[in-house]
């Protein structure tokens, strides 16, 4: 327990940060609105330049979320090239960065059982991908097209807080950028404007933590990797002030 000016704060909050963890398999549970609402009213206390909250989420639910992944389906099933409105990684990424990729890749698929090689099941795989891996809820977050890297900043603030609330909530979740190869279809589905730009889905439900893919955790850089602590004399080579 820490203290602030306002009073006791619980140091909890750090575990549900640790808990958060994609899920891609949900029980057959539907999630009551009220619980979606109180998260995503907390979220929107994320912050935002000039309190510009750019940010806004398609909450798809239901017999709209069966058409929505249909439509996904049809669009992959009719060879339709994925085309999201931004890129998410550099390329060259770098050798440390794409050696963690591989591993990923291959740690993932090796859970999931499947080879590196079987190219109808990772197909088949996509398909759940774009079905929202069967939860109840599929969540489209998305902003101005003529968003910025400070936009996306903002966004993901918004929405770390929207996936620990779920998560505070005995929720999971799953954030898909592949769902926003279809970013044309999306816009269609929903009645977007092309003035905006489809950033990720998100599927969220009661997760099945007797599925074996719930329970695969990639390892995460130790903290030596991407911290560097500066208290004491400036760092060789620069003067101090």
């Amino acid at each position: 327990m820490v203290t602030d000016s306002n009073g006791p704060v619980t140091s909890d909050f750090l575990s549900v940060i640790s808990a958060r963890h994609c899920k891609r398999a949900f029980l057959d549970r539907p999630v009551p609105r009220p619980v979606l609402e109180r998260v995503l009213l907390a979220a929107g206390d994320a912050p935002s330049p000039r309190n510009t909250q750019f940010w806004q989420v398609a909450v798809v639910t239901g017999a709209a979320r069966t058409a929505l992944s249909g439509r996904l389906c049809a669009a992959l099933d009719a060879g339709l090239p994925a085309a999201p409105d931004y890129v998410n990684r550099p390329d060259p990424m770098g050798d440390r960065h794409e050696r963690r990729a591989f591993a990923w890749g291959a740690a993932f698929y090796g859970a999931l059982g499947i080879d590196r090689a079987d190219a109808a099941s990772r197909n088949e795989f996509m398909r759940r991908n774009l079905c929202f891996y069967g939860a109840p809820v599929g969540m489209i977050f998305h902003l101005p097209q003529n968003a910025v890297p400070g936009t996306f900043l903002e966004m993901g603030f918004f929405l770390q807080n929207v996936m620990l609330g779920l998560v505070s909530c005995g929720l999971g979740s799953c954030p898909q950028y592949s769902v926003a190869g279809y970013g044309s279809v999306i816009r269609e589905f929903l009645g977007l404007g092309s003035d905006r730009l489809v950033v990720c889905g998100l599927s969220v439900g009661f997760p099945d933590e007797a599925d074996p893919i719930n329970g695969f955790h990639p390892e995460r850089a130790g903290l030596a990797e991407y911290t560097r602590w500066y208290d004491g004399a400036p760092p060789a080579g620069q003067d101090s002030a």
